[in-house]
C-alpha cells in the first residue's frame, strides 16, 4: 500500500471515530448539550494528540533514538511544580478562582521559559552535547518531582485531591476558553516546523552526514528544541502530562509508512495520536463507564511497548 493510501486510512478511521464520539446517544432533546461538551473535547483530544506526536517525531529525529521523548526534558515535572506550588502557597481554591486563561498562559510560558533558558546555557557553544542537556533534562525533571513531593506531604489531604485533577490527564473538565489560545500557539509552530521538515529528513541521517550536507546542525536543533518545548507546554498546559504516547505513536508510526520523510511521519503520526486518543477516550466512557482514565490505559500500553522496545534494541 501506497504511503498516501495509508494515510487516507488513518484519515477515514479517525473521521469515523470522531463521528461515533459525538453521535452516540445523541436526540432531538439532548443534542445542544451534548454537542457543547464533546465537540471541545474532540478538539482538545486533536490539538494534544497532534502536539505530542510532532515533537515527540521530531524530538526522535534529532537524538536520534527511538525510545526519547520530550517528557525527558523535565516539563511535565515543571507543570506538576507549578500546579503544586500554588495549591501550597494559595490553597486549593485558587486554582479554581484564577482565569483559566491565565492559568494556562502561566503555565506554558513558565516551561517554555524554563526550556529556552535550560538551551540557551547549553549551547553557548559550539557543538555541545546534545545527550548532555537530555541529562540535564533529566536531573531538573527529578529535582521539580522532588519539590512537588514535598509540597504535596504537606498540604491538606482534601486540598490534594483537589490537586490531583490537574496531575493527571483528563478530557473530561477541559476550559474550552483556552482551546483557542493553544491553536494559535501550535499553528505558529506547526508553520516555522514545516519549512524545515527537508533539513530533519537530512538529520534524521546523523550529525556528521547532515553537516556534511550542508545542514547548520546546531542552528536547526536549537531552533527544533525550542519549538517542542513550547508544543509540549502546550499539550501539558491543556490537559495535562500524558507520558508514554508519544513513543507508542511515533515507533508504530514509522514501521506503518516506513519512510524517511517527516512530511508523512509527521502527518502520519499526528493522525494515529488522535486515533489513538479519541478511541481512548471513547473506550473509557462507554465501555469502562468512566472508571479508568484514558492516561492510565495508554501509559499502560506504552509502557509496555517501551519495555519492548528496550528489550529489541538490546538484542540487536
Amino acid at each position: 500500500m501506497k504511503i498516501k493510501n495509508k494515510l487516507y486510512l488513518l484519515t477515514i478511521i479517525l473521521l469515523i471515530l470522531i463521528v461515533l464520539f459525538i453521535g452516540i446517544g445523541l436526540n432531538t432533546n439532548n443534542w445542544k448539550y451534548v454537542l457543547s461538551r464533546r465537540i471541545p473535547k474532540v478538539l482538545a483530544i486533536l490539538f494534544t494528540g497532534s502536539a505530542i506526536a510532532f515533537s515527540s517525531t521530531i524530538f526522535q529525529t534529532i537524538t536520534n533514538n527511538r525510545i526519547l521523548t520530550p517528557n525527558i526534558l523535565g516539563l511535565d515535572s515543571l507543570y506538576n511544580f507549578i500546579q503544586t506550588f500554588i495549591v501550597f502557597i494559595f490553597g486549593s481554591n485558587a486554582i479554581a478562582r484564577i482565569d483559566g486563561k491565565l492559568n494556562f498562559l502561566l503555565s506554558v510560558g513558565f516551561m517554555s521559559l524554563f526550556a529556552i533558558v535550560l538551551f540557551k546555557l547549553l549551547f553557548k557553544k559550539e557543538g555541545n552535547n546534545l545527550i548532555f542537556m537530555l541529562l540535564i533534562g533529566m536531573v531538573f525533571g527529578t529535582f521539580f518531582q522532588s519539590l512537588s513531593s514535598f509540597m504535596q506531604v504537606l498540604i491538606d489531604p482534601n486540598e490534594f485531591l483537589n490537586l490531583q485533577n490537574k496531575m493527571f490527564a483528563s478530557f473530561n473538565n477541559i476550559n474550552t476558553n483556552v482551546l483557542w489560545l493553544a491553536s494559535i500557539g501550535m499553528f505558529i509552530s506547526f508553520i516555522f516546523i514545516f519549512k524545515h521538515l527537508k533539513s530533519l529528513d537530512i538529520i534524521s541521517l546523523g550529525r556528521e552526514n547532515a553537516i556534511n550536507l550542508g545542514i547548520d546542525h546546531d542552528k536547526v536543533v536549537k531552533f527544533m528544541l525550542i519549538i517542542i518545548s513550547i508544543l509540549v507546554s502546550i499539550s501539558t498546559a491543556l490537559v495535562g502530562p500524558i507520558m508514554f504516547l508519544g513513543v507508542l505513536v511515533v515507533n508504530i508510526n514509522r514501521e506503518f509508512l516506513d519512510t524517511y520523510k517527516h512530511k508523512y511521519l509527521i502527518v502520519g503520526a499526528m493522525l494515529k495520536s488522535s486515533i489513538f486518543l479519541i478511541g481512548g477516550q471513547l473506550i473509557a466512557e462507554r465501555i469502562m463507564s468512566f472508571s479508568t482514565p484514558i492516561n492510565v490505559v495508554i501509559n499502560f500500553i506504552g509502557g509496555l511497548y517501551f519495555i519492548s522496545l528496550i528489550l529489541k534494541e538490546d538484542k540487536i
